[in-house]
């Protein structure tokens, strides 16, 4: 691995598929993908083959539960939840809550199959469908069909709005409403034989989207223009995640790095490198050995954490590109996913096994909520424009610690 670390993470929890403690790896038990609910109040991972375990967590003992003790009949107050069988091997996760923790976009929504408190569950599915279940009920709503093939990335707008992304392997992404009984209404064409995920932005503005060829995507979600292309990664990049306030981006790639961008100027702000020295691009561009699968911003902003093929699970700080804060062992990682709360970190791997991690959490300085106040509104280009000391500026633009 690259580098020294700090400390070692916190594991919490680990959850096994039924009759898979004796298997190192079988063909379609992967755990390819999972999603935690906006609000914190579900967790769902893909668990064994063609079913995604959805559960209930509990905030106030701050734990999750005992498998053992799951049923498809339990509640909450009893740590139980249920397993849905998807039919076809599944590829992603999502859920989605027409419920906004923001002003909603819209005031006038026709509901169809949607009531105001819904939790909506989106399963991706290996034939290229995409199954939607309503968690309140445990219930099929409706199937999306339009992609020719794999569903690798879904994700929800977080204004409530029920929009959905979703990224296929047929070289596109699609935007789905659910609030119209789950009308597909734009297909987003970014020139590149795979998709591997879509993001939105936090304010829902724009949608990012990674794939094959080094592929690394902005739209405008309302003109759908592309905003910006970024350059710099050597092989396919395979996830993708906007900073809470919107003004950074992580990608993560199989060049052996996760890359944090500047939304607005496309600069290359840090290079997570997970194989140190780090490698010349022609051998990055290869089986290297060091794919990086997955990154993810924390709630508060300062943290990334990333998997890489090397068996590490690493924890950076957004101040220090050269050590990682904290590591844990994981092999065989395939998804990562961070709580709502910040406290969690969930991975999944190649024999079905979701492990969690806890976050860092400490009390931010003050002079990062600011930073993130600000940029939550304003554009990097903005903030040269303001009245501001030049080390200050640099600080709220990320260009220093």
């Amino acid at each position: 691995m690259s580098g020294g670390f700090k400390e070692q993470a916190t594991h919490l929890l680990e959850f096994k598929p039924p009759g898979n403690n004796n298997v190192t790896y079988k063909s379609g038990r992967e755990t390819w993908d999972n999603a935690w609910a906006p609000d914190g109040s579900y967790f769902a991972c893909a668990f064994g083959e063609r079913c995604v375990k959805v559960i209930p967590w509990n905030h106030a003992k701050k734990t999750s539960v005992k498998l053992d003790n799951i049923n498809e009949n339990g509640d909450i107050l009893t740590h139980k939840g249920c397993t849905i069988d998807a039919g076809e091997l599944v590829w992603s996760v999502a859920i989605g809550s027409a419920v906004s923790e923001k002003i909603p976009r819209t005031c006038s929504i026709n509901y169809h199959h949607v009531r105001s408190a819904n939790l909506m569950l989106a399963i991706g599915l290996n034939n290229g469908r995409i199954k939607i279940w309503e968690l309140d009920t445990n219930k099929l709503i409706t199937e999306l069909y339009d992609h020719k093939t794999v569903v690798r990335g879904l994700h929800f707008a977080p204004d409530g709005s029920l929009r959905l992304a979703s990224a296929s392997r047929d070289g596109t992404i699609k935007l789905w409403d659910m609030y119209d009984d789950g009308n597909m209404y734009k297909t987003l064409r970014p020139g590149c034989e795979w998709m591997y995920a879509a993001r939105w932005s936090p304010d829902c503005q724009k949608i990012a989207g990674v794939g094959s060829a080094r592929t690394v995507v902005v739209w405008d979600s309302n003109t759908y223009e592309v905003i910006r292309k970024f350059i710099g990664h050597h092989h396919n990049v395979v996830d993708v995640d906007f900073s809470p306030d919107g003004a950074l981006l992580v990608t993560a790639s199989y060049d052996t790095r996760a890359v944090v961008w500047d939304v607005y100027t496309g600069d290359v702000l840090l290079e997570l490198c997970h194989l140190f020295p780090p490698p010349r691009p022609i051998y990055a561009s290869g089986a290297n050995g060091n794919h990086v699968r997955g990154a993810v911003f924390s709630h508060d902003g300062k943290h990334i954490a990333t998997i890489c093929d090397d068996g590490y699970l690493r924890i950076w700080t957004i101040e220090d590109e050269l050590v990682p804060q904290q590591i844990a062992t994981i092999p065989d990682a395939l998804c990562v996913a961070c709580s709502p709360t910040g406290s969690i970190v969930s991975v999944g791997t190649r024999d079905g096994t979701t492990s969690l991690f806890a976050f860092p959490r400490q009390v931010e300085p003050l002079q990062h909520l600011c930073r993130m106040a600000l940029r939550t509104l304003t554009p990097s280009q903005s903030v040269d424009k303001l009245w501001l000391p030049l080390k200050v500026k640099e600080y709220v633009k990320y260009r220093c610690p």
